[in-house]
């Protein structure tokens, strides 16, 4: 039973992290491609929706549009975008932004970068909240489990400091 009090933070622990990794590896190929100075001209391809929840649950929507535009080198880059703005349909022109290399980094939204840094650091300082709780947590429920004596390889079978009193058993 004790490793459910270790288990579930780490769990926990484990999935904010890796959401910290992925917003900061977003927000990393956003700037590169802000900052690399490279626009071209791309075609929107396709729009469509994606829905989660329901039920018992609310419902969110994710708009989603599939962009191509040709590279500075002549090749032909095609990349989806989340979230992007409702008022882009299918056959529209828009300028992205983009980062050459092995693989190119494509985005069609604007250059924000002072929004972007204030709502890393805003999802950042929460998760780290997150972080911080789980792992105060494990350590409290430690300390706990053995000044309370309730921790790994208790067997519950020790009863040489037993006290009775008033019909009361009491062990430290």
């Amino acid at each position: 039973m004790e490793l459910f009090f270790y288990l579930v933070p780490s769990i926990i622990l484990a999935l904010v992290l890796f959401l910290a990794y992925r917003l900061l590896r977003r927000a990393i190929q956003l700037r590169r491609a802000w900052n690399s100075g490279l626009t071209a001209e791309a075609r929107c391809l396709r729009v469509y929706t994606t829905t989660h929840g329901g039920g018992d649950t609310s419902v969110s929507t994710t708009l989603h549009h599939v962009y191509e535009f040709t590279a500075r080198d002549g090749r032909a880059v095609r990349f989806e975008e989340e979230d992007g703005p409702g008022t882009v349909l299918e056959g529209d022109f828009v300028t992205v932004y983009y980062a050459e290399g092995a693989t190119v980094i494509a985005t069609a939204k604007a250059p924000r970068r002072t929004a972007l840094a204030a709502s890393m650091i805003g999802v950042l300082a929460f998760l780290g909240v997150v972080a911080g709780f789980c792992i105060a947590f494990m350590i409290t429920f430690n300390q706990m489990s053995d000044e309370f004596g309730f921790g790994f390889g208790d067997d519950g079978g020790d009863t040489t400091n037993t006290v009775v009193v008033d019909g009361v058993t009491m062990t430290p």
